[in-house]
C-alpha cells in the first residue's frame, strides 16, 4: 500500500469512519495476491526498497506469467531471474514488452529505475564467470545503480586487474566474482577501502567441488570488509550491493 493510502485510511480508523477490523482486512487484501499457486507479495517494495522478484528455476512458464501479469499493478520494474530461452519465449508471448537477458538468464518487465550517480562495479576472475556477473550487472542496473563491469583480470595475469584499479577503486559498492580457487576477492579486498561482496562460482575443474573451493576461500579469506554470498548467487550480491549504493 502506498504511504499515502495508507495516511488515509490510518486517518479514517481514526475518525472512526472505517473500523480497525476492517482495516486490517483492507491491509491483508492488499499486501498479498492470492493467486492459487502463488501468494504474491505485493507489499515488499515498502518493507525492502525494492518489489518481489521471481525466481524462474522450478516454475513453469504460466506460473511465471501469473505472478508477473499480478505484479504488473505495482507500476515497478519486475525482474526474473535464472530464466531458460525456452520459458522466455512462452513469457515473451504473453508479456510482449519483456526483455531478456541471455548472458544472465535474467528477464526485465518495465523500466529500470534512473541510475545513480555513484556506481557499482562487477568485477570477474575470468570469461567463464560472466554469465554470473551478468546476473549481477542486469539486477544492480534494474534497481536504479550505475554499474562498471571490469571482467577476465583474475590473479593469473594480475597486471590486468591493475589495469583497472582505478574504476574499481572509485566504487561505492564492488562485487567480485571468482571461480576455481576463488583468490581474487582476497587481492582486491586488500586494494579497496570500499564494501566488497564475493561471490564463487561453480567454475572448476574437479577439486573445486563446483564452488565449494572457491567459497571456502572467500570465507577464510584475511582481507577485511569481504562478505560472501551463495555459490553462483550474483543476484544476491547485487541486491545487497544496491542497498548499499543507495545509501
Amino acid at each position: 500500500m502506498a504511504q499515502t493510502d495508507l495516511q488515509v485510511l490510518l486517518q479514517q480508523v481514526a475518525t472512526g469512519q472505517v473500523s480497525p477490523e476492517k482495516a486490517h482486512r483492507q491491509l491483508q487484501q492488499q499486501s498479498v495476491a492470492d493467486i492459487g499457486f502463488a501468494q504474491v507479495d505485493l507489499d515488499r517494495q515498502q518493507r525492502n526498497g525494492f518489489p518481489e522478484v521471481i525466481y524462474g528455476a522450478g516454475k513453469t512458464a504460466a506460473q511465471i506469467i501469473g505472478i508477473a501479469q499480478t505484479l504488473q499493478q505495482q507500476a515497478q520494474p519486475i525482474l526474473i531471474t535464472r530464466l531458460s530461452a525456452e520459458k522466455f519465449h512462452a513469457v515473451q508471448a504473453a508479456l510482449p514488452q519483456v526483455t531478456y537477458y541471455a548472458d544472465a538468464r535474467c528477464a526485465v518487465l518495465g523500466p529500470a529505475l534512473p541510475a545513480t550517480e555513484s556506481y557499482i562495479a562487477v568485477v570477474t576472475a575470468g570469461t567463464s564467470d560472466i554469465p554470473v556477473a551478468e546476473e549481477a550487472a542486469i539486477t544492480a542496473e534494474t534497481y536504479g545503480n550505475r554499474v562498471e563491469r571490469i571482467y577476465d583480470v583474475g590473479v593469473a595475469g594480475i597486471q590486468r586487474l591493475f589495469n583497472r584499479l582505478d574504476v574499481i577503486r572509485g566504487a561505492k559498492a564492488v562485487i567480485v566474482i571468482a571461480g576455481m580457487e576463488g583468490a581474487l576477492a582476497s587481492v582486491v579486498g586488500g586494494l579497496i577501502d570500499k564494501p566488497l561482496i564475493a561471490v564463487p562460482t561453480s567454475v572448476g575443474y574437479g577439486t573445486n567441488f563446483q564452488g565449494l573451493t572457491a567459497l571456502l576461500t572467500m570465507l577464510n579469506s584475511c582481507a577485511s570488509g569481504i562478505t560472501v554470498v551463495n555459490v553462483d548467487n550474483g543476484f544476491g550480491a547485487a541486491y545487497s550491493a544496491s542497498m548499499i549504493n543507495h545509501l
